[in-house]
């Protein structure tokens, strides 16, 4: 396997990980998912982020000095480090409602009815779909499609964009055949 560092990010709800772990097992390579470095371990989870410098810290001692990796997640705004080492970048969308649908079904699965019991969890669960709900106004100024779009332009690496509606399996083949220099991508594989 040659060196592939790969980026896959989108907005929450895309299925970014599940492409990662997808690719990753493909590859025989180790993946590795953002919020694993971003969050602090905490009950609810995903309550208190770690340190900006920590979490780069982190990710050097454990995951990116590897010649191959797959990491999912959006490291926009605090991981420049990190993203000049990626050799490309996969970056899946999807249908706002389809998204929302997406997203609501996992928290379910995630923490069943605790999420409608009215304490913190249902609180932290309402306003992380909020929040995630706003990616496709053009009015939010912190994570938007408009956002992601202008910092995508700027990466010196290839993007490959895909519409993540279609199998899992499939996208997986389109990044290979990407990768691979076959005419299925942007008219050829990254470098």
């Amino acid at each position: 396997m040659r060196r592939r560092r790969l980026l896959v990010t989108g907005p929450s709800g895309t299925g970014t990980t599940t492409l990662g772990r997808s690719l990753a097992s493909r590859w025989a390579v180790p993946h590795a998912d953002v919020d694993d470095y971003l969050w602090l371990p905490t009950s609810p989870p995903y309550t208190h982020k770690r340190p900006a410098e920590e979490r780069l810290a982190l990710m050097e001692a454990l995951f990116v000095p590897r010649d191959a990796w797959v990491l999912s997640g959006s490291l926009r705004g605090w991981g420049d480090g990190v993203i000049a080492r990626v050799d490309a970048i996969v970056y899946l969308s999807l249908e706002g409602e389809r998204r929302m649908d997406r997203l609501m079904r996992r928290e379910v699965v995630r923490y069943g009815d605790t999420i409608a019991r009215g304490g913190r969890l249902e609180s932290a669960h309402r306003e992380f779909l909020d929040w995630a709900r706003g990616y496709d106004e053009s009015t939010v100024t912190s994570r938007s499609r408009d956002v992601d779009d202008r910092w995508l332009a700027e990466r010196p690496c290839p993007v490959l964009r895909l519409d993540s509606s279609q199998p899992v399996a499939r996208m997986a083949a389109a990044v290979d055949d990407w990768f691979d220099g076959k005419p299925d991508g942007d008219g050829g594989g990254p470098a």
